[in-house]
């Protein structure tokens, strides 16, 4: 590779790093701030919420929130930015909506769950996707929850095992394909390398495969606009990139995949303003930038005449090594291109910006 080319690469700088005394399992901006939160769990067993501010080169922490179970995960997703609520899934199946000014009481509360939550997405908030703000929650329970925080106590849909069907831990969700009022999608990934598709318009199974090894992330490039790509990666270092925009009666959606590394590939992030770049962050503690390339053409006719996908290919643009632990959690700024958090489990939390990213 010539000088030339290796100088266009983005860099991957790590601009702060805070030692944390406890264990980070999920790292959030908070949008149109320099703020940052951490969710995890203390070593008594007790959930804990830290809010920092970002000043040039050092983190400041502002409050720290205990609360009675670890916290696994967060989004902001459902929440106006005028509010800016914090809804988190915890440890024992409870699902909680945080006004983070006035943070002793939940505005909203359920028990969402028999068991823990491993995965939440918000949509409808932000001015990030059309329709009513909803949650949706997965668990080790095997069931897939979403919510309206204007509705009490039930779910407005509630996707789990058929009868007969064995129950399967629920790894990760995400929101998809809210471009109108009506449209709305969540995918779902299990530990035996299920995913699942449901259609909330129709509140039916739309699509499902299978990848093989358990599903740690999944994630549509935006929630915004009609289904476009999707991310999942997996256990053993490998994940896939689906084309969503063709399903084939039989073979679904076209996709690519890619063995980035030998362990788990923990969570997978778009940057949110070019939805062709992504983060995978590793069981090795490396994080892997990539970029998306579309084919020629997106579709063709097979030999029935039914339109199928074609999947585009993948360029990797940095790889680097930032722990000797799993990087768990990452999260891009909203607002500042390239400004990006991740959590590991070496109980450390890192900014890190990311160079050249107009460029590509």
């Amino acid at each position: 590779m010539s000088a030339a080319v290796v100088a266009e690469r983005p860099q991957v700088v790590s601009h702060v790093q805070q030692a944390l005394s406890y264990t980070v399992f999920d790292c959030k901006w908070v949008p149109r701030s320099a703020r940052l939160l951490c969710l995890g769990s203390a070593a008594r067993g007790t959930g804990i919420i830290q809010l920092y501010e970002l000043y040039g080169a050092r983190l400041e922490l502002l409050r720290e929130i205990e609360k009675p179970k670890p916290i696994k995960c967060g989004t902001f997703g459902a929440t106006s930015l005028q509010q800016r609520y914090l809804a988190t899934g915890d440890f024992d199946g409870n699902l909680n909506i945080w006004n983070l000014e006035a943070p002793e009481i939940p505005v909203y509360s359920v028990k969402g769950h028999k068991e823990i939550i491993n995965s939440i997405d918000g949509v409808g908030g932000l001015g990030i996707g059309e329709g009513a703000p909803e949650i949706v929650t997965g668990s080790r329970d095997g069931t897939v929850k979403v919510w309206d925080p204007r509705q009490n106590d039930t779910p407005v849909a509630n996707m789990e095992p058929i009868q007969g069907e064995s129950k399967r831990d629920c790894w990760t969700v995400a929101f998809g394909n809210a471009y109108n009022q009506e449209e709305r999608v969540v995918c779902a990934g299990y530990d035996n390398g299920d995913i699942k598709l449901f259609d909330l318009k129709t509140m039916s199974l739309r699509w499902a495969t299978n990848i093989k090894n358990g599903v740690c992330s999944v994630e549509f490039d935006r929630k915004d606009i009609n289904m476009n790509k999707l991310v999942a990666t997996s256990l053993e270092g490998k994940f896939h990139v689906f084309d969503m925009r063709t399903q084939h009666p039989t073979k679904g959606f076209a996709f690519v995949s890619e063995k980035a590394q030998k362990s788990t590939i923990w969570q997978v992030r778009h940057l949110p303003q070019n939805r062709d770049i992504f983060m995978t962050s590793g069981g090795s503690g490396s994080l892997h930038l990539w970029k998306y390339e579309y084919p020629a053409q997106r579709s063709k006719k097979d030999s029935e005449g039914s339109e199928m996908g074609v999947a585009g290919s993948l360029c990797l643009l940095q790889n680097v090594t930032l722990s000797t632990q799993p990087i768990s959690s990452l999260d891009w700024s909203p607002d500042k291109k390239g400004l990006c958090v991740c959590g590991a489990f070496d109980q450390t939390l890192r900014v890190l910006i990311v160079t050249k990213l107009n460029k590509i």
